[in-house]
């Protein structure tokens, strides 16, 4: 796992950096656990733009990710660590001793031929999963859920995992990458572990094809446009917009609050963010 530099053979060249793919195993996703990922350009279902700048991009097969990890005691082991391109982390695809095949994120020091279980009396070790009662302080976990039984929602893209930090009557205190912590019910499942792919966050594009490939189109600033685009545009020469920064139907942006008072998740944020 490492960064792979270009030689400045070209002026986009010069500061573009891939991953050099060293972790990944196989090159090939397991054909009974992909399928076909349709493009939406930014449209919903009405066909009506509801996220600008998306459009384009190269064809990918979705994953199919365990995030619930609910096979209760059966062993699996780990056949290979693979890329997948619509996240960050890599995934690991297991072998369970029945026959069956899944996909799970790759946790930080998880390797080929490693044999990992889900359910309430596993060892605490990388890769395994189990309830948060059972997971010692201070440990680092991922892929944790919100809700019992729902599957992983937190600490789940590369590099990313929260702190056990407390725990009180049937509530967990986590401590997630943003620096916000959190009220979980012990009986929610983690796996214990960080997300792989460290370097992520070291990736430089460098240039603009790399966002096309990415789906991502150019974006135009709301003060170069005209009035009849944006309130924020117009004007006599240059201007810098006039006002706070808003959305093209004038809602504000940049630090405006969008959460509903009352939104059920409020009650379990004990130490915001910010």
């Amino acid at each position: 796992m490492g960064i792979k530099k270009y030689k400045p053979y070209t002026a986009s060249m010069r500061f573009r950096t891939v991953s050099d793919f060293s972790d990944v195993t196989k090159a090939k996703p397991e054909r009974s656990l992909i399928q076909i990922l349709r493009k939406s350009g930014g449209r919903n279902n009405k066909g009506r733009t509801t996220v600008y700048c998306r459009g384009g991009g190269h064809k990918r097969y979705y994953r199919i990710i365990d995030f619930k990890r609910d096979k209760i005691g059966i062993p699996a082991r780990v056949a290979a660590i693979e890329y997948d391109p619509n996240r960050s982390a890599r995934i690991a695809l297991l072998f369970y001793r029945d026959g069956e095949k899944r996909y799970i994120l790759a946790p930080l020091g998880l390797h080929v031929d490693d044999v990992i279980e889900a359910g309430p009396n596993v060892e605490i070790k990388v890769g395994n999963c189990t309830n948060l009662e059972r997971i010692p302080l201070g440990s680092f976990v991922h892929n944790v859920e919100m809700i019992p039984g729902r599957g992983g929602q937190i600490a789940r893209s590369a590099g990313s995992m929260a702190i056990l930090a407390a725990k009180e009557g049937k509530m967990a205190h986590l401590k997630l990458p943003s620096g916000e912590v959190r009220l979980v019910p012990q009986k929610c499942t983690a796996t214990i572990g960080q997300v792989g792919n460290l370097d992520h966050e070291n990736i430089v594009w460098g240039k603009a094809g790399k966002s096309r490939w990415l789906g991502f189109r150019p974006s135009v600033r709301a003060v170069a446009m005209n009035p009849v685009d944006h309130p924020m545009g117009g004007g006599e020469g240059r201007s810098s917009g006039g006002r706070h920064p808003c959305t093209p139907w004038g809602k504000p942006t940049k630090g405006w609050k969008t959460r509903k008072k009352g939104k059920l998740s409020d009650k379990y944020i004990v130490k915001r963010r910010k």
